[in-house]
């Protein structure tokens, strides 16, 4: 999985690169260069390296509360789902293009859940008993490449100030998804290391 999803990661910035110099001709001369203005007093306390220090633990200690929060928050939302039964039913339109690809509909709910939110999903997709376990590692690449709903949100919500845009980050997770998912079958089917099948 690390190997494959290294080399998904390398795959995707290659393509939106190419998808980025074919559809933005920026030239150098419409970039203006950023110049910040600093006062003596923020130049003291940029060379505190306490504040400095006390700045940079304050604010990751923010990010892992956040991260955090989103995680609970998606975990209450996917069991509310599962024991109102609507997961099932946003699991029905799974069972087409499983079937398609002859993978076992039980794959259905949890691959709905590793959409909604990763850790849960990766671990119901891991936990289901299939002879084929290479099915299950590479529905785990799709997922983790992907890194579901929660993952984006908290992705969107630390890039919402910035320019960055969100639309080409979840394109480009998608696409990873399903490279990682294609590569980690390549590997499985090449390496006979790696196939597990019973």
């Amino acid at each position: 999985l690390f190997i494959t999803h290294f080399l998904s990661a390398i795959v995707v910035g290659i393509i939106l690169g190419l998808i980025s110099r074919f559809s933005h001709n920026v030239s150098k001369a419409n970039i203006t260069p950023v110049t910040s203005q600093v006062s003596s007093n923020e130049i003291c306390t940029f060379n505190n390296l306490g504040a400095i220090l006390a700045n940079a633990i304050l604010e990751s200690s923010k990010t892992i509360i956040m991260i955090g929060g989103f995680v609970v928050i998606f975990s209450v939302i996917l069991s509310i789902l599962e024991n109102s039964k609507i997961l099932e039913v946003f699991s029905y339109p799974l069972y087409v293009p499983l079937k398609f690809l002859h993978i076992n509909t039980s794959f259905a709910k949890p691959l709905i859940s590793g959409i909604i939110e990763l850790t849960n999903g990766v671990s119901l997709v891991s936990s289901i008993a299939n002879k084929s376990l290479s099915c299950n590692i590479i529905l785990c690449a799709f997922l983790l490449g992907f890194g579901g709903i929660s993952v984006l949100l908290q992705v969107l919500s630390i890039t919402s100030k910035s320019d960055l845009s969100i639309k080409k980050y979840i394109f480009g997770k998608i696409l990873q998804g399903i490279i990682a998912a294609f590569f980690t079958y390549v590997l499985i089917s090449l390496i006979p290391i790696f196939y597990l099948n019973l």
